[in-house]
Parts: structure tokens; sequence; C-alpha cells
């Protein structure tokens, strides 16, 4: 008996949509059910349920693979991207190879990886001065930046109730292995083996030459604390999505999160595959 199939597409590329169409009516050919998420710019509010989904299909680039994991959240059903984006270091292949990728899903003939998660908890200072907290799904990252005014932030980072550093400067990203090829990368962080299980922390633009990127273990408890005192503009990010809106930060405690991420993609060669190609140039 087939699974039921959510597809996620990215409404703003035609041939995304095209290609959902198209792998929707071969899956119903099939005998399995499938179901849309919505177009998330036109339906902003509105939730999508994967509870009983056992295969997500992302179309469209990192971007739409990073809205299907965030719907899925920690329930490790099995996610796989194609590729209609400018990078698709995530995903396991492009339009070609659409129908044959999610035929080898179904039958089992895909190679599963599990990435690491995390579960951010936040603090900020609403503009009426009243505290408000929220709690996120990230597959990538959670980074502190400073507002367009481009004020330094000046922050305490710790680990485990271990106090690191007092840092100044204009952030800071904590990142899973998955992440560590996106804005921790573009900080100045390590390319991370998706195997790790950890955390790679890095400072941005930190106001002094000592600070460096580290690794945490899997079992860490990375927290950001932020200097009050200083009144600029102090912006939480989950996977590039604004968090709290224009509140100030005050705080964010970051851990792994209580269920991976199942990647499909056709080896445990990908990764470096894509390494390669993305960063190297090499086909």
């Amino acid at each position: 008996m087939f699974v039921k199939v959510l597809l996620v597409p990215n409404y703003s590329r035609p041939e995304a949509v095209e290609g959902a169409g198209a792998l929707a009516e071969h899956l119903e050919g099939r005998g399995v059910e499938v179901r849309w998420a919505h177009d998330k710019k036109r339906y902003p509010d509105r939730i999508v349920d994967a509870a009983d989904v056992g295969l997500v299909v992302s179309l469209g680039g990192d971007g739409t693979l990073l809205r299907a994991a965030r719907i899925v959240g920690y329930a490790e059903i099995p996610v796989m991207g194609i590729s209609y984006g400018h990078l698709g270091f995530l995903t396991c292949g492009g339009p070609d190879e659409l129908l044959a990728s999610v035929d080898d899903a179904l039958d089992g003939g895909m190679h599963a990886s599990r990435r690491a998660t995390l579960d951010v908890e936040l603090e900020a200072e609403a503009s009426d001065g009243t505290l408000v907290t929220e709690r996120r799904f990230a597959l990538n990252d959670l980074s502190l930046g400073h507002g367009a005014k481009g004020d330094m932030i000046v922050f305490d980072v710790e680990v485990s109730g271990h106090h690191i550093d007092r840092l100044r400067g204009d952030g800071f990203v904590v990142a899973t292995a998955t992440g560590s090829t996106g804005y921790a990368l573009a900080a100045g962080g390590p390319i991370v083996t998706p195997g790790f299980a950890g955390m790679v922390c890095v400072p941005v633009a930190p106001h002094t030459i000592m600070a460096r990127a580290f690794l945490t273990a899997p079992s860490d408890v990375v927290e950001i604390k932020i200097n009050p005192e200083r009144d600029v503009q102090r912006l939480f990010f989950a996977d590039g999505q604004p968090i709290l809106g224009d509140c100030k930060g005050l705080r964010a405690t970051v851990r792994r999160g209580r269920g991976d991420l199942i990647l499909l993609d056709h080896s445990s060669k990908s990764f470096y595959e894509s390494v390669s190609r993305v960063f190297y140039g090499q086909a």
C-alpha cells in the first residue's frame, strides 16, 4: 500500500508548479494520494498538516526544501528535493530526474541521510517594553543580526552553562552541519559533514581578532545573552526567516532538536559531490 505524498512547490517558479502537476498525475496513476502545500505568499497564515504523510517532495531550490523541513519539523518524515533553483545544494536532482527519483523513493531505493535539527527558544522585548517569547524549529541555523542601522551588538556566549566570551560585532550564527554550508560558511565557519550531530558556532564580523568559530557536542546547549544597555536593533532569524518581528532580542537558547530530518538522496557521496559542484565548480 502506497504512502500519501505531500508536494511543496515554489509557486513563484511556473516550471516547478508544472513539474508538481506532472508528478501528481504520475503518483495518482500509481494509486498514491497526493496533497499540495499552499502558496505561502498568498496564504501566509495557513498551516500545512503533514501528520499522516509518508513522503514530502519539494520542487524548487534550497529555500523550498527548508520550507518543507519546517512543515515536517521533528516528525522524521522523509523529504526529498528536486532542484528548480539556482543552488540546489540540498536537493537530489533536477527536473529530468523527477519521476524516476520519486519512484525510487517510494520503492525504497534512495539513500536516507539523517540531518540534525535545532530547537530554538527566544526572548525579546516588544516596543511597549513587555517580554515576548517564542520557540522555533530550524534545519540550518539560528542567527542574531543587527538591523538596517548597522549598530554593533554586545552579547555573551555560553555553552552548557560555561561562559565562552563576551563579543562585540554584527551577530552570531549557531548552525547544524547542514547549515554549515550556508550563513555560517559565509561568516567564516567550516564546512562540516552531515554526520556531525553537534552545532557550529560562528561570530559574524567580531570586533576582535581572537574570536573564532567552534564546534559543540550534540548534547550541548548554546546560549546567546544580549546586553540590553545598548539601544540597538537585535534581530533573530531561523533558517533566514525573521522571528518576533522588530522586537529587540534578549536571549536565544539553542539545542539539538528532538528529531532529525530524513533527507533522501542518491548515495552517501551526494554531500561531497554537492560540495565539489557548488564550491569548486566541478561537474
